[in-house]
């Protein structure tokens, strides 16, 4: 990673109210959605972020870029604080920062042709409307579309098209930073594999940055250089990715490798490490460490104090009270107190 990463996280901090506090006494509730994060990104590196639905890994990455305004803390990309810019300010930043998301269907307008979609950023920058078409055809074209399809709407293709349609409209001013929002959850596997090879290609061509986030490990270990996992608004490990697979170091990590049977290194850990309980309350998370209540290695102390997320020894970042060993066998909570 180079020595200057294009982006930092500095205890960022996003709540976001809960219903109307008019009539309400006592102090308002908030969501808790992402919590004290520190990250960083690196040029040219993809970063894989992961966890269950509702961790907060879609909020970190639109705090990333800004789509969100900060409760606290700090954002710096390409060596500037962004994290208090006004709408006005934060302009000349946006060409550099774009977003690929989920839904391939509901995240292109129906009712507007292609040529349009994909060439709404050159519009916003202003030009000559000749030369915006022949900029969207070679964006077409980049990413595997039809140029002669400009004028077709998006209901004239396949979800694999249209994911490529938001990737061109993604990629249209040139970003340094790409940031992918579960952009292939929506597809079939097969077409999921072309949009992942298509990105990669992509990334090497036009030396791009990505976040990349994903419910799927499979997917996220195929695509990433170092994976964050994220539980109930915070990170609770980082690593390079083929170390996090090979020995995670947090109970919660442990238990998310378990469930993927295709992974070798996990068969040799014994049995799968089923979670009990529901995932804690964004409005009203658990004291001390927020796993404490899931976790099977959890003791006394873990739900007095919040574990610091720092370097274990290992090379990796967790925060744990109690990390697993390398080699370790992790047990079920029910296993563990029988």
């Amino acid at each position: 990673m180079s020595e200057t990463p294009l982006v930092q996280l500095e205890h960022v901090v996003k709540r976001f109210p809960v219903g109307s506090t008019t009539l309400r006494r006592g102090p308002a509730e908030e969501v808790h959605a992402v919590e004290d994060v520190n990250l960083e990104v690196g040029r040219g590196e993809t970063l894989g972020i992961v966890g269950e639905t509702g961790c907060g890994k879609s909020t970190l990455a639109r705090c990333l870029c800004r789509l969100y305004d900060l409760t606290s803390g700090r954002v710096v990309f390409d060596g500037h604080d962004i994290s208090t810019l006004s709408r006005r300010q934060l302009r000349p930043f946006r060409s550099e920062m774009q977003m690929i998301f989920q839904d391939p269907y509901n995240s292109l307008n129906p009712r507007r042709r292609v040529g349009s979609i994909i060439g709404d950023p050159f519009a916003i920058q202003g030009g000559d409307e000749g030369e915006r078409k022949r900029k969207v055809q070679e964006l077409m074209e980049l990413v595997g579309l039809n140029p002669e399809h400009y004028n077709r709407f998006p209901a004239e293709f396949s979800g694999g098209q249209r994911q490529r349609i938001g990737v061109a409209r993604a990629l249209a001013l040139r970003p340094k930073l790409v940031i992918c929002d579960e952009p292939v959850s929506a597809l079939d596997v097969s077409i999921q594999a072309q949009i992942i090879n298509l990105l990669a290609d992509l990334q090497a061509e036009l030396q791009l940055t990505y976040v990349f986030i994903a419910h799927d490990l499979s997917v996220v270990r195929h695509v990433s250089d170092r994976i964050a996992v994220m539980y109930a608004g915070k990170i609770v490990e980082l690593a390079e990715t083929e170390e996090l697979f090979a020995s995670p170091r947090h109970p919660y990590t442990n238990a998310l490798l378990s469930a993927i049977p295709e992974v070798d290194e996990i068969e040799d850990r014994g049995e799968r490490i089923l979670l009990h309980g529901d995932v804690p309350s964004p409005i009203h998370p658990p004291s001390g460490c927020r796993f404490h209540p899931r976790c099977p290695k959890a003791r006394a102390h873990c739900e007095e104090a919040e574990p610091p997320f720092e370097a274990d020894g290992h090379g990796r970042l967790v925060a744990c009270h109690y990390p697993v060993e390398p080699g370790e066998l992790l047990r079920t909570r029910e296993a563990a107190a029988g």
